[in-house]
Formats: C-alpha cells, sequence, structure tokens
C-alpha cells in the first residue's frame, strides 16, 4: 500500500510539471493574433509559408507587422544590414516523435554536417540536386581546419558562436560565423558569410552582406520556426542572377535542415 502511495504521489507530481510547462508555453495564436486564413494554412504545412520582399518595393516584412509578438531584434539585426533583398519563411511543426525541448533544439542546429548533401530543386539542371556539397565546423574565422561536430549536449548554454564552412553548389567554398542565443521563448540561429561568396571568381555577396535567422520556440500547436534572410548585392549581380530565388532556396534548405533535425 505504501508503494503505491509513493508511485501515486510521483504520478501527480509529475503531471502537475507537465501542466505548468504547458501553461507557461505560447500559442501560436498568441504569437501571431491577426493573419489570414489562408497563410495560417499555409504555415502548417511542410514547407510552411515563404515570403520575399525588395527594398525598392518598401520591404513588407511578415514577422514585423502590428500585433506580431515576435522580439523585434529578429527582424531589426536583419535591417540593421541595409539589405536589398529579404525572405521569410514561417513553419509549425506539429507532429515530433517525443515532446521538444530547447535542449533538443540546440542539439539538432549544432549538427553543421546534416547539410550536406540536402536537395533543392536547380531550374537550370532540371532536377534536384544538393545545394551543400559538403558542410563542416572550422576552427575560427583564422584558421579554417575542419573540426567535427561535437556530440550532443546535456545542459543549454545560454549563448554559443562556431565556425562553418560549406561548399556550395554556385559559390564553392563560403564561410559562416553561426550564432546561437537563448531569446525570448526560444532559440535564435543567426548565419553571417564572413568571405566573400564568389561565382566564377567574380563577388557575388561581400563579407557579411548575407545574413540569416532562424527563431525556434515550442509552442502548444507544436514547434515554431521563423526564418528571415536579407543580402545587400550590388544592381549590376542582382540583373544578373535571380537573387530573390537564390536566397529562398538557401533559406528553405538551411530551415528544412533544422526541421528535420527536430522531428528526429
Amino acid at each position: 500500500m505504501k508503494r503505491k502511495k509513493i508511485y501515486l504521489f510521483v504520478f501527480i507530481f509529475i503531471s502537475l510539471c507537465v501542466s505548468n510547462v504547458f501553461s507557461q508555453m505560447r500559442s501560436f495564436n498568441d504569437i501571431f493574433p491577426s493573419i489570414s486564413s489562408d497563410i495560417r494554412s499555409s504555415i502548417f504545412t511542410d514547407k510552411g509559408y515563404v515570403k520575399s520582399s525588395r527594398r525598392t518595393d518598401n520591404f513588407y516584412i511578415f514577422g514585423n507587422q502590428q500585433g506580431v509578438r515576435l522580439d523585434p531584434q529578429l527582424v531589426n539585426i536583419v535591417l540593421n544590414r541595409n539589405p536589398g533583398y529579404i525572405v521569410e519563411s514561417v513553419m509549425v511543426i506539429q507532429q515530433t516523435q517525443r515532446a521538444v525541448t530547447l535542449l533538443d533544439v540546440y542539439n539538432a542546429l549544432s549538427n553543421v554536417r546534416g547539410l550536406k548533401g540536402r536537395l533543392y530543386d536547380s531550374t537550370t539542371r532540371n532536377r534536384a540536386v544538393p545545394l551543400f556539397e559538403d558542410a563542416t565546423r572550422i576552427v575560427s574565422q583564422r584558421q579554417t581546419t575542419a573540426i567535427p561536430d561535437p556530440s550532443p549536449a546535456a545542459n543549454l548554454p545560454k549563448e554559443e558562436t562556431l565556425y562553418i564552412r560549406l561548399k556550395d553548389v554556385n559559390f564553392g567554398n563560403t564561410y559562416y560565423r553561426g550564432e546561437m542565443a537563448l531569446v525570448q521563448n526560444g532559440l535564435r540561429y543567426t548565419l553571417l558569410n564572413f568571405r566573400n561568396m564568389t561565382y566564377l571568381l567574380v563577388p557575388v555577396l561581400r563579407e557579411e552582406k548575407f545574413i540569416a535567422q532562424l527563431y525556434v520556440e515550442p509552442i502548444r500547436e507544436g514547434i515554431l520556426i521563423y526564418s528571415i534572410a536579407g543580402a545587400d548585392i550590388s544592381d549590376f549581380v542582382a540583373s544578373k542572377i535571380d537573387i530573390d530565388s537564390a536566397i529562398s532556396k538557401r533559406l528553405a534548405v538551411i530551415t528544412a535542415w533544422a526541421a528535420d533535425g527536430i522531428r528526429n
């Protein structure tokens, strides 16, 4: 009888803890209280809602519309880079194999090698091809020796900086500084190129002219992923390539990598 009482007490205690955590979670409507039903429906699909905009068209930015309760810095950090082009993505992962914590999110985003071989639909090649032919951490901005990803962490750091080399199918070796930090109710992941991105030796994106941010937050409906990327590119280069498509594809691949890591 005594053992049964202990089991009952433990069950009640765990139930109360789970209930308390759930009650502290925001709902999707808490964050996006006034969006249309068609946009909401898109957000709850596997590919999510994607929107691009240009400075010449007076940027429409979904993440800072009136009533949206995201940390303003998610958008402001990108705008402070003076981009000419912005792409946003919003999606909610509704089903996962288990309850997902921010530690799970951190470990998923720490798997840099998971970016290798991820496919995108190439219009010029008329087939799906790997966007990043290789992906690895490197020691630092000055020392680009490849190092392995760490083992899954047992504790969630408040912030962390890492350095990444991605062999891009169009731009060759590209180099990024990644920064992860706990923000608001979730985790923010920022990528900023610290070397020029070139095509046939011609600089397409100068150093620190491309930035992407992911914000991941467990919500009552699942896992919210808000992504925004911006690029500051010359008018001459922009006239030669489809920059909206170039940014969209890279943001889509990075977001899908994060989503798949969280699901698994």
